[in-house]
């Protein structure tokens, strides 16, 4: 009964946490609202994001909001090509005790927080790459055989920037899977940007105020997985992935002719658990159809790797996704949704 009861507070913290948490990131963040509530879904949902937007719109500032207001150590690192893994996760060095002994100490590094930047996570080489990934995958780090646990909640955001790919390097495939959604971070309208330029050059300065802490982000992560979920809608989830995938039993033929590479077992995953976050945030205690839709290009956009001949057509990720989401029939429990 005491857990029940836990369980129904966490939800309503959550649905009335909303708002004011809008509210708050409106005092710094102009627009973007659809980003905003991916990132949310994410932190809930307890997977990794990776953020995709021209320099200058705000994604640093957006994150460590976010961390100002669950009250959360955040960490912003800037990875470059000289980058090592140890420049991450930490190293061990030889220092003197007071009695005049040495011995080897773990000095923790900029991994050991609870919101991790990864700032252009494709601009170092893939050992880097790999040695945060290990960390997001694990939640753990690994030196001289000891093993070091990661500070809970544990969330990164790995930025990539869409010009200048000269000198990158692209993660793979297997690595852009473990993350949960590819949120795009896009121009804003003209009125928009003007409200950005009139605050950024004036004196005009607000300040974030924590709302939630550490531990109720951990309540929200237990509290999302107990939400309901129809069968039929898991079953769609399942099988808009499994369309995805091109040269299979029933693959529809643009996928054949477009898809390269489609998405796997873990998008279907990530749309149930998003789901569950999204109505939560909504005020829902279930899952709709409409939910599994919205995330759908957020799963699905880095995890569909088109072809030479959808390129040389000039189809994008985003307009497959939009076919599949047509190709793929809803069930009928989802049409009352």
């Amino acid at each position: 009964m005491n857990d029940y009861r836990a369980q129904q507070e966490a939800v309503e913290q959550l649905r009335s946490g909303k708002q004011r948490i809008e509210e708050q990131l409106r005092k710094v963040i102009v627009g973007q609202e659809e980003a905003v509530t991916h990132l949310l879904v994410c932190l809930f949902a307890g997977g990794h994001c990776l953020l995709t937007g021209a320099p200058g719109l705000a994604k640093t500032l957006l994150v460590r909001s976010i961390a100002q207001i669950f009250h959360l150590k955040f960490q912003r690192i800037q990875f470059t090509p000289d980058l090592m893994p140890a420049d991450i996760t930490g190293t061990e060095i030889l220092q003197e005790t007071p009695e005049g002994e040495r011995k080897m100490v773990f000095v923790r590094g900029p991994i050991f927080a609870n919101v991790i930047l990864a700032d252009e996570i494709n601009r170092t080489p893939p050992k880097t790459q790999a040695a945060l990934l290990e960390a997001m995958q694990e939640h753990q780090v690994t030196a001289a055989g000891v093993r070091y646990p990661l500070e809970e909640p544990f969330f990164v955001l790995a930025t990539q920037n869409p010009i200048e790919m000269e000198g990158t390097y692209p993660l793979p495939e297997a690595q852009l899977d473990r993350f949960m959604f590819n949120v795009l971070i896009d121009y804003l309208p003209e009125n928009e940007e003007i409200e950005v330029v009139r605050r950024t050059t004036s004196t005009q300065h607000e300040e974030i105020e924590p709302l939630f802490s550490g531990e109720d982000v951990l309540r929200f992560q237990a509290v999302v997985r107990q939400v309901p979920v129809a069968e039929d809608l898991i079953r769609y989830a399942v099988r808009l992935a499994a369309a995805s995938r091109p040269h299979r039993s029933g693959s529809p033929d643009f996928i054949n002719q477009w898809v390269s590479w489609g998405a796997g077992l873990r998008a279907a995953q990530c749309l149930i658990l998003g789901a569950k976050a999204l109505a939560l945030l909504e005020g829902r205690a279930h899952v709709t159809l409409s939910d599994i839709r919205r995330l759908a290009p957020a799963t699905l956009r880095h995890r569909i790797l088109v072809g030479y001949r959808a390129e040389a057509e000039g189809i994008t990720v985003e307009q497959v996704i939009e076919r599949l989401l047509e190709h793929v029939k809803p069930p009928a429990v989802g049409k009352l949704s």
